[in-house]
């Protein structure tokens, strides 16, 4: 993208909104630079590894099972244990432990930490500790966050590549890899913005002091922890309250009024201040405009499906151009305009709507898709993005109490689909569920309602049965948050076979 002579950084001394170039940062502050992450296998702790060991720190990891974020780890030196947690696994020399929400303090680790008089933090405390001031744009809400928090790196790319080389570049910690970059997490420059995804989950995104914020929706969900939807609500008013008044907040069109009152900031909001026109695209895509207040977006055509990634575009762009406009000094309009040139490089993130390719004739896809709307709307996609195809679900559930929570949402989200084959539940949080439903429940509860369903048992069997009655003229959707793709290969190796099998001897 080629940089433009009326876009450059306005002097920027005095104004506490502005980023400010700087000295390259060392340790993180009140860090000690021997860091231990249990938990280091998920998407947030891998990424706040890599950010640790760009900082100097020396960092190792536990998990309980190997993935694709330990390899990365690895490849870049960092030892992970793997397997049931061990006081053992404790390195000698650790200084600092953190973990993720889902590790307890019963865990032999976390003890063994204490006892030596270690601090152990949370993730959410880290993250806080990684954002910089000022400089932090912060993206919540019950569905959406990865792809919009990405979607917003793309954004700020554009606007700082159109002010040109004196401004620093952006940087990103996110719940999923850029299928093209590769990467989860992204070190800003010194002085740029760092977009960053913010879980509601154990008030995480309490922590956090964005600049900027977006709140794509807001549902129930987390209920295990919040108990209430309003206590859930409650919760994201004081996010939006923690946008310093010289900020900006970007809601979705459906976001509670009270999450906007208590902002006091400004507050943009989808179809008031921000106003999206869009139309069919390419294979379930999209293209759309956005106007906001007097600026206008050239026209977007989106390379990720489904319309409800037009709203998490449009959020994204508003927020990098309301932003960086005034941070440089910039046209807004010219601002938006850069700012949607590359938003439209975006091809998505792994785990969300991610193509697995087409194998056996078959094509598949995978979705981190994990409460009923997102279910819904992933099918939704896959139908604009495969028509004419007969759809095969695969859907591993996400812990037993969301299951038995939003029992009737999965039966009304998956009848959607052809056919459905669910796999156990993945019981990420199952010693703290208050309440609980298995996969053979919800087999029963769809059953009933009419819909073909098979119940697979262990994720890697139900692959073997998604793959074993898919006919001709089938796609394959596989869904959840869990392990399940961890079926890749098997299912591509099953599908082959299947092909093999449905085409008969040759000669």
């Amino acid at each position: 993208m080629m940089a433009v002579a009326d876009l450059t950084p306005h002097d920027r001394r005095g104004d506490p909104r502005a980023p400010e170039a700087g000295a390259a940062p060392g340790l993180v502050p009140g860090l000690a630079r021997r860091v231990h992450l249990l938990g280091a296998g998920g998407a947030g702790l891998s990424g706040v590894a890599k950010l640790l060991l760009g900082r100097g720190h020396e960092v190792s990891g536990y998990d309980r099972a190997r993935s694709a974020f330990i390899d990365s780890l690895e490849a870049l030196g960092v030892p992970v244990a793997l397997g049931e947690s061990r006081a053992a696994d404790l390195p000698e020399d650790a200084r600092a432990v953190v973990r993720t929400a889902a590790i307890g303090d019963d865990d032999p680790q976390v003890r063994v930490a204490r006892e030596r008089g270690l601090p152990v933090l949370k993730y959410a405390e880290v993250l806080a500790r990684l954002s910089p001031a000022g400089r932090t744009l912060a993206v919540a809400g019950t569905h959406g966050k990865t792809t919009t928090a990405w979607m917003l790196y793309h954004a700020l790319a554009g606007v700082t590549a159109a002010v040109g080389r004196t401004a620093p570049g952006p940087g990103a910690l996110v719940g999923g890899t850029n299928r093209v970059l590769g990467e989860n997490a992204i070190a800003p420059d010194p002085g740029g913005w760092f977009a960053v995804e913010a879980c509601e989950y154990d008030r995480s995104f309490l922590q956090l002091a964005p600049a900027g914020a977006i709140v794509t929706n807001l549902e129930s969900d987390h209920l295990d922890y919040y108990g209430t939807f309003a206590a859930l609500e409650g919760a994201f008013a004081r996010f939006a309250d923690r946008v310093p008044a010289g900020g900006l907040l970007v809601l979705g069109e459906d976001v509670p009024e009270s999450i906007a009152s208590a902002a006091r900031c400004r507050v943009w909001r989808l179809q008031r201040e921000l106003r999206v026109d869009h139309a069919p695209g390419r294979q379930g895509c999209y293209r759309f405009r956005l106007r906001g207040p007097g600026w206008a977006a050239p026209e977007v055509e989106l390379r990720v499906p489904g319309r409800f990634n037009v709203d998490n575009a449009a959020l994204a762009l508003a927020l990098a151009t309301g932003l960086a406009a005034e941070a440089w000094h910039l046209d807004p309009g010219a601002a938006a305009r850069h700012a949607a040139e590359e938003l439209a490089t975006f091809v998505g993130v792994e785990r969300r709507y991610e193509p697995w390719g087409t194998h056996g004739g078959i094509e598949v896809v995978h979705d981190y898709a994990h409460h009923p709307t997102e279910v819904r709307a992933t099918i939704e996609a896959a139908r604009g993005a495969m028509p004419g195809k007969t759809l095969h679900v695969l859907f591993q559930p996400h812990q037993h109490s969301r299951t038995a929570r939003f029992l009737d949402g999965f039966v009304d989200s998956l009848s959607g689909a052809d056919r459905v084959v669910i796999a156990d539940v993945y019981g990420a949080r199952a010693p703290i569920d208050t309440e609980a439903a298995g996969a053979e429940e919800l087999v029963r509860r769809l059953a009933a309602a009419g819909v073909d369903v098979t119940y697979g048992g262990p994720v890697r069997e139900a692959a073997r049965v998604l793959a074993r009655d898919i006919g001709p003229g089938g796609a394959a959707l596989v869904l959840g948050a869990g392990d399940v793709d961890g079926v890749k290969d098997d299912l591509e190796r099953y599908l082959a076979l299947r092909g093999a099998a449905a085409r008969g001897p040759v000669g």
